[in-house]
């Protein structure tokens, strides 16, 4: 091995060194949310240990611990001369603060949902099988990565992308039937539920323990009158509606091009199909970037196997792109498809006949 090669190979190690690392400090960062350590150091300034196990209820030997990693990790800070720990404020609204347009701790839930599919996922590529959203591990769509899409659809789906559908909010306003196709948990028509009241909404979802949780949520929110769930495929669900809706679903689905004829044939005269997908260039090479690479991770660990997972089995992945999209669109039979918003993180796309 020459010595340009060797350098090259010193960089590498370097870098994957530091990516092992944040890996493990990203996993005790979960903990960390799990057990509201971020939380009680926000806005709190500088505490040991101690004060801070005192706050949470925990053990100080394992926090100082933690503390030590995040503090290596440049996620708190340490003063040696005070033996005291701080987070500083532009963390905490990542970290800590949900109400923050940067909250992101979300994400550790989704990655270490991913950790656990481990050999699920490794044996679906051994054998080019899908995996349904039912067979993932519960953390995939359990209460921590709901947040996550509570957030999303809080800020951006009432105040942004229906507002951009040309005459949508008018008529849910004065009251329109609304389909959310793969609901999953029903955060979305939730939302949608509270910010509409003469509206009246159903959820799909194929995933029964997804549907469950989406009734107890509606019945909490003293919604059950407005708001249904169902379990059905997203090519087969009932009704009529003014509004169809796929919120970051239908690159999932086994059958896309099925799902969106049915739900033209759903629509009701003047009706709208919003269709929500991640912010994807259309050529691989534009999309070699950080944020690129957590979509493809999120693609390969869930939505291949989900879009692989019933027939046809498309597999789309969640890389779409707005070309693919489009071509799916009218294959539909559809003869109008607008970008309503180009969002940093999601495409959002008015469709009609």
């Amino acid at each position: 091995m020459d010595e340009a090669m060797m350098a090259r190979v010193q960089q590498f190690a370097e870098r994957a060194l530091g990516e092992a690392a944040a890996t493990a400090g990203l996993a005790l960062a979960r903990v960390g949310d799990r057990l509201g350590l971020w939380q009680a150091m926000a806005g709190a300034g500088p505490l040991t240990p101690a004060e801070l196990a005192v706050r949470t209820g925990t053990a100080e030997r394992y926090v100082r611990e933690w503390l030590a990693c995040q503090a290596a990790g440049g996620y708190v800070t340490y003063n040696p001369a005070a033996g005291t720990f701080a987070l500083p404020d532009e963390v905490a609204a990542v970290l800590a603060i949900q109400d923050s347009p940067a909250y992101g701790a979300y994400l550790l839930s989704l990655l270490g949902a991913l950790w656990k599919d481990e050999e699920a996922l490794t044996e679906a590529f051994r054998t080019g099988r899908g995996i349904g959203w039912q067979q993932h591990h519960p953390d995939l769509y359990g209460e921590s990565a709901e947040r996550g899409a509570r957030q999303l659809y809080r800020d951006q789906l009432l105040p942004s992308w229906i507002p951009a559908l040309d005459g949508v909010a008018a008529r849910l306003q004065q009251g329109a039937s609304v389909a959310d196709v793969g609901c999953g948990s029903g955060v979305a028509t939730i939302l949608m539920a509270q910010a509409y009241p003469r509206s009246t909404f159903a959820g799909f979802d194929s995933h029964d323990v997804a549907v469950a949780r989406a009734r107890k949520a509606a019945a909490q929110a003293g919604l059950s009158d407005r708001v249904a769930f169902e379990v059905a495929s997203a090519t087969a669900f009932p009704g009529r509606y003014d509004l169809v809706c796929f919120l970051d679903a239908l690159h999932d689905l086994g059958d896309p091009v099925g799902a969106l004829t049915h739900a033209r044939r759903a629509l009701t005269d003047g009706g709208t199909v919003l269709v929500v997908e991640p912010h994807a260039p259309d050529r691989l090479e534009d999309n070699l970037t950080p944020l690129g690479r957590l979509f493809y991770a999120f693609s390969t660990g869930w939505c291949v196997p989900s879009g692989l997972s019933e027939p046809p089995a498309l597999g789309l992945g969640n890389q779409v792109g707005q070309v693919r999209l489009r071509e799916l669109v009218a294959e539909a039979g559809f003869g109008h498809i607008r970008l309503a918003v180009d969002a940093p993180f999601n495409f959002v796309f008015e469709i009609r006949p």
